[in-house]
């Protein structure tokens, strides 16, 4: 059974760095697309990064270009999510999603992705 568990969010004042980790379990994270999604309060759910290995395929949201990484470990099976020069803006509950298609990373919509962890809660003081 597919299962995703985030980690490392946390409360951090402007300019901090974060990473994030999700462990993942019931698949490869090598032949699955993964991806990072962000919710803050009042706002849709957002894509602000996404991987698939068996492309090389790798992307950002414009607003966290240049500032996040997301990167993997495959003898750990868990996807990254390095964190650094946050703004109060990225404050939001940051959730790890997967999906086994690699179409999921061609169009990286909430609705593309059929799991997801539980979330873990980034804030940032201005």
């Amino acid at each position: 059974q597919v299962r995703l568990v985030e980690s490392g969010g946390d409360s951090v004042q402007t300019g901090g760095s974060l990473r994030l980790a999700c462990a993942a379990s019931g698949y490869s994270i090598r032949t699955y697309c993964v991806a990072w999604f962000r919710q803050a309060p009042g706002k849709e759910r957002e894509a602000v990064a996404h991987r698939y290995d068996g492309t090389g395929s790798t992307d950002y949201d414009g607003s966290v270009k240049g500032r996040f990484t997301i990167s993997q470990d495959n003898a750990k099976n868990t996807v990254y999510l390095q964190m650094n020069s946050l703004k109060p803006e990225d404050t939001a509950m940051y959730y790890c999603a997967a999906d086994v298609t690699a179409y999921a990373c061609a169009s990286v919509r909430s609705k593309n992705f059929a799991y997801w962890g539980q979330g873990t809660q980034v804030t940032v003081s201005s």
